[in-house]
């Protein structure tokens, strides 16, 4: 297995960061989105890539614009950008590997994997973790500042233990979406993961999405985790889960996995 830093522009020319994680003779390449605010190296994200990397499945996880190595303002970023951002990756991996046909996404993450599913049409497979079924549960991390940010256009806030500004523009762009109808119109084979534990999104969002999803649909129950995966037997069980339960979407007309 090889690691694989690399780099490719989103649609307003910025430089996103990625790393592409290779098994020697991949079955499928995996798009991973991570959750809001965090990035590419949060240490569930590495874990859940490693175990799919021994599944011979590559994984491609980057960094969002204005987080972590990736350039731009996180400020001007949205959950708009966020869909851009999705797809300029899956057009790297098209172009220069393989269209990924599997799409994970961890917490808002997982709501960009959904709403972005339609305009990547190789992907068969999606799995969301910890994902939220109306983007706007997002406003409830920071929900004393709303008014602020309303009134002033702009307010920096804190997200676990570090600054972020949010403005004006990021509320209205996720007054837009209706994740549900997404999730309805999706075609993809959708796997749902959630902590009843969870304190960062509600337990409640997932029967949202899977409420709204058509067959085939699976519900997964973390029962012991928080919503970070912060325990390494989490995320291995996480990873472990998918490798079984994509094997069938993955598979040629042939049976054989491509």
């Amino acid at each position: 297995m090889t690691k694989q830093k690399i780099s490719f522009e989103n649609t307003q020319g910025e430089s996103l960061a990625g790393l592409l994680e290779l098994p020697d003779k991949p079955v499928a390449y995996a798009l991973f989105a991570h959750c809001f605010t965090c990035g590419k190296d949060l240490k569930s994200a590495s874990r859940i890539a490693r175990v799919l990397n021994e599944q011979s499945i590559a994984v491609l996880r980057f960094d969002f614009t204005g987080l972590g190595n990736s350039d731009g303002d996180f400020s001007n970023s949205n959950f708009s950008s966020n869909l851009g951002d999705l797809l300029a990756a899956a057009d790297f991996l098209r172009r220069e590997y393989q269209a990924p046909r599997i799409l994970i996404g961890h917490s808002l993450g997982g709501a960009a994997v959904l709403a972005s599913a339609f305009d990547i049409p190789e992907s068969k497979a999606v799995v969301t973790i910890g994902a939220p079924g109306d983007v706007r549960h997002i406003k409830h991390l920071f929900k004393d500042s709303i008014e602020s940010i309303e009134k002033l256009g702009a307010l920096t806030v804190q997200l676990a233990g570090r600054d972020f500004t949010i403005k004006r523009q990021f509320l209205e762009d996720i007054e837009e979406y209706r994740l549900e109808e997404k999730v309805a119109k999706l075609k993809r084979a959708l796997l749902v993961f959630h902590s009843p534990l969870d304190d960062t999104v509600a337990i409640d969002q997932a029967q949202k999405i899977f409420i709204a999803a058509k067959h085939p649909k699976s519900f997964i129950s973390l029962s012991r985790a928080d919503h970070l995966l912060s325990d390494s037997k989490d995320a291995e069980y996480v990873a472990r889960c998918i490798a079984a339960w994509v094997s069938p979407y993955i598979e040629s007309e042939s049976g054989a996995a491509k």
